[in-house]
């Protein structure tokens, strides 16, 4: 290799160096033609006259600008009735070869991205000796023009500069590097989207080398060191242009500076920029600390990649600190707490001691056997994906949970009162009583998910103990599940049975778009209502159009089927056909599915009153997930049935301790307390219940019969009223005021019951629901005929027809103890 001595400091420089790398004077190599190759190569040609027609179809509007690699104008597509940009080479380039290869290699590198934030190339042609490339006309303005304005507010910045990064991914993915990135580069069009321009000095890699090395081509200020240079350059030469204009857009300003080119060029190579937070002050070190990683003078200390930059970009976007930055803030704060202790006066040689115990043995004093997953942050950029974030979020919750060595996993509802919280981990950890804390986010880039997650050891303060990031085809989603409860496992030392490893480790490829139904369908399953579950099943038959082998989505479809006859819209009996064959055939596509063997226990339980098969069923799902909350809260109402009070009380405990805020648990919790005549808990549970979720028809419908039992009959109706009114069932609750008002309580309850059986001629209305005020009512002949007649309909909630509200009222009657004897069921205790 040839070696160059600087004329002006006399360091060593390789052959075709254009600047010194020591002092950036410039150097001459032997033979040169003393033409300034930094500057952009202008020939002035003649302009196109207006309304001339090029290549039959083209007819000129105005001219638009001058640049290095020709003159571009505003035409019209007159075939296609659209407006285009024409950009030609001048004429007297056209006969040399190497200039009008490289214009030819820009109209095939760009008219092979297919990208919404990169300008769009409709063709290459030559006429009349004009090469030209026909593209999208953008109606907007440069970036360039609008810095001239001031700088950028954050959140424009950051929207704009994103959408570049991700038009450079694209280039970055087929190999195109632009070599020009500047705000004059790039439009921003009447829709405020970003589109990269002119990838006139595009090289396609592992192509024929267009552009010599030592040919210094591009914008000098928004050169990076290798360019300016002369050096070979790849894709990282991007992200330092990239760092500069968005340290432009931030600033207004240009981070490297001078009043010639060689002074830019010293500055480039030697200086280190104006800090973005001393210029303003609103802007967070988390920004700077991006913009400055893209302009690293090293290249190999610079982002590597456009993936990782975008990813922080979006992490700032959504409010969250980029995981490198958030973990050394963590360690900051930490070390100023344990500064604020270490001063904190008397005893201090004690507290320095358990300062260097924490500090340098940072173990625990007993094992992680708990852990919450706090809602996921949405960076996929789309608002409507977050349904999908949070189907991730629940199936993490769900692959922890069947790990036996974590003794409870908080589940879903419970952590999403988290979501968007401004608390601590500590102070989310003490809150749920757990120990540790698992956050994170999803990105979704085309076909490919993307999670990063970062585990805490949250008390008694807050620990990193992992960070990882997970980049999977969105076929492999499920598999990449497995993968993160295997790591979580390993990281808190928990063990994997056999059973569970091999789950983890066998998780099936499946169909995106299967899946992404599945998510939605679950979505609206959750919410109970009649339109929800129409909709939920709608979602789960397109995912199984999508994959007629998707075990979960023939589980939703019994699910959304099942809870229509449980909630009273259809005779269970109606239905039980239609959805008896999903459950059976997601237990033979995967009988290791948690919630295919909750189905069946639901389907055994409330439709077909087989107690001996619905309970094998809960205890199988409970196996395959022991933190399976839905599981254990239902399995207590069975147990209910079957009077084995305190095994029930303790599933509904449980179940309210994997999920303390779940509304649900709690009302169901309550139930069990009321079955178990634990009136003043049932009431307290119950009462917890609605203040989280004021509309809880089972919190309501459990104090209107407690209150009864305890003959505290105002409070009673009361309960009664706002059970009725959950169910939006106005009439009734009409027909109980004017009854309280000519017969009082009793009165109330009776016409609350004729309201029900006139509306039952119009709609299906459960039996069961009819019987329940007619007992309140002590009219126990009427109660039992209602609920024989839910017996003969299959009514869905029948199994509580030995709960107290009707073993107090018809404990001795003979009718009633043949029909407890012919549902295999036992009167609760008195």
């Amino acid at each position: 290799m040839m070696i160059m001595k600087c004329p002006h400091c006399q360091a060593e420089n390789p052959d075709g160096t254009r600047y010194c790398g020591n002092c950036a004077a410039p150097l001459s190599p032997a033979g040169a033609d003393g033409v300034s190759l930094t500057k952009t190569l202008v020939t002035p040609q003649p302009a196109v006259s207006k309304d001339a027609v090029i290549a039959g179809k083209y007819r000129v509007i105005e001219e638009l600008g001058r640049g290095g690699m020709g003159i571009v104008y505003k035409a019209e597509d007159t075939r296609l009735k659209r407006p285009v940009a024409l950009k030609f080479l001048p004429p007297e380039l056209v006969h040399i070869p190497e200039i009008k290869d490289r214009f030819m290699r820009e109209a095939q590198a760009a008219a092979a991205l297919d990208h919404p934030n990169i300008c769009t190339v409709y063709e290459f042609d030559q006429a009349e000796d004009k090469a030209f490339i026909s593209m999208a006309y953008i109606e907007g303005q440069s970036l360039r023009k609008r810095i001239d304005s001031g700088p950028l507010e954050l959140e424009e910045a950051l929207r704009i500069a994103t959408q570049v990064a991700e038009g450079l991914q694209e280039a970055h993915k087929r190999g195109i590097v632009h070599r020009d990135i500047k705000s004059a580069n790039i439009m921003i069009d009447a829709r405020g989207q970003a589109k990269v321009m002119d990838f006139g000095l595009a090289r396609v890699a592992g192509a024929t080398l267009m552009t010599r090395e030592g040919t210094t081509m591009g914008t000098v200020t928004y050169m990076s060191p290798e360019q300016a240079q002369g050096k070979e350059v790849d894709h990282r030469t991007d992200i330092w242009s990239f760092g500069v204009v968005l340290y432009e857009m931030l600033t207004g300003e240009l981070p490297f500076k001078g009043e010639h080119e060689q002074a830019i060029i010293h500055s480039i190579l030697k200086d280190k920029p104006k800090s973005i937070t001393e210029q303003k002050a609103e802007i967070p070190p988390s920004i700077e600390q991006i913009v400055f990683r893209a302009i690293e003078k090293d290249p190999d200390k610079r982002y590597q990649g456009t993936d990782e930059l975008i990813d922080d970009l979006k992490s700032i976007s959504a409010g969250i600190v980029p995981e490198e930055i958030r973990v050394r803030l963590r360690r900051e704060k930490l070390r100023r707490r344990r500064k604020a202790i270490l001063y904190a006066g008397a005893g201090g040689l004690v507290i320095l001691a358990a300062v260097l115990i924490l500090t340098f043995f940072p173990g625990r004093a007993e094992a992680i056997n708990s852990i919450a997953v706090l809602p996921l942050e949405n960076l996929t950029g789309n608002v409507e994906q977050e349904y999908f974030v949070d189907g991730v979020t629940d199936e993490l919750i769900g692959q922890l949970g069947q790990i036996s060595g974590l003794r409870r996993v908080i589940s879903r509802t419970s952590i999403m009162q988290y979501k968007n919280t401004e608390k601590t981990v500590p102070e989310i950890a003490q809150e749920l009583n757990v120990d540790a804390i698992l956050e994170g986010a999803v990105y979704q880039i085309g076909e490919n998910i993307s999670i990063k997650l970062q585990l805490f050891d949250a008390l008694p303060e807050e620990r990193s103990l992992w960070i990882e990031r997970y980049d999977r085809p969105a076929t492999e989603v499920l598999v990449m599940y497995g993968e993160v409860a295997r790591s979580i496992a390993d990281q808190i030392q928990v063990k994997l049975t056999a059973d569970e490893a091999s789950r983890f480790a066998g998780a099936r490829r499946v169909n995106p778009k299967a899946y992404e139904a599945g998510l939605l369908g679950w979505s609206h399953w959750s919410k109970l209502s009649p339109a929800d579950l129409e909709t939920a099943q709608q979602y789960f038959e397109s995912a199984l159009k999508e994959d007629p082998d998707y075990a979960l989505a023939h589980a939703g479809m019994f699910s959304a089927l099942s809870a229509r006859a449980q909630i009273g819209l259809v005779p269970p009996g109606e239905i039980l056909p239609e959805a008896k064959p999903y459950v059976l055939k997601a237990l033979e596509l995967d009988d290791t599915l948690a919630e295919a063997h909750f189905a069946m226990a639901a389907m055994k339980t409330w439709f077909e009153w087989d107690w001996e098969g619905g309970e094998i069923s809960f205890l199988r799902a409970i196996e395959l997930n022991p933190n399976y909350g839905m599981a254990r809260a239902y399995y207590s109402n069975l147990l209910c049935y079957l009077n084995r009070d305190e095994e029930a009380a303790a599933q509904g405990a449980l179940a309210l301790e994997l999920d303390p805020l779940n509304s649900l648990y709690m009302s169901m919790y309550a139930n069990t307390l009321y079955y178990l005549r634990r009136y003043d808990e049932a009431i307290a549970q119950s009462r917890n219940a609605i203040r989280t979720s004021p509309n809880n028809p089972q919190a309501q419908a459990c104090l209107w019969l407690v209150f009864h039992l305890k003959r505290q009959y105002d409070e009673a109706l009361d309960g009664a009223k706002a059970f009725y009114a959950a169910l939006e069932l106005t009439p009734v609750v009409e027909a109980m005021s004017s009854g309280y008002e000519t017969g009082g309580y009793p009165e109330a309850m009776h016409a609350a019951a004729e309201t029900l059986a006139e509306i039952s001629q119009q709609v299906y209305i459960g039996p069961c629901f009819i019987a329940y005020p007619y007992a309140a009512a002590g009219e126990a002949e009427k109660a039992l005929e209602w609920l024989e007649k839910g017996y003969e309909l299959g009514d869905s909630n029948m199994p509580y027809v030995a709960e107290p509200v009707f073993v107090d009222l018809l404990g001795e009657d003979p009718h009633y103890q043949d029909l407890l004897c012919r549902m295999n069921l036992e009167p609760a205790v008195r």
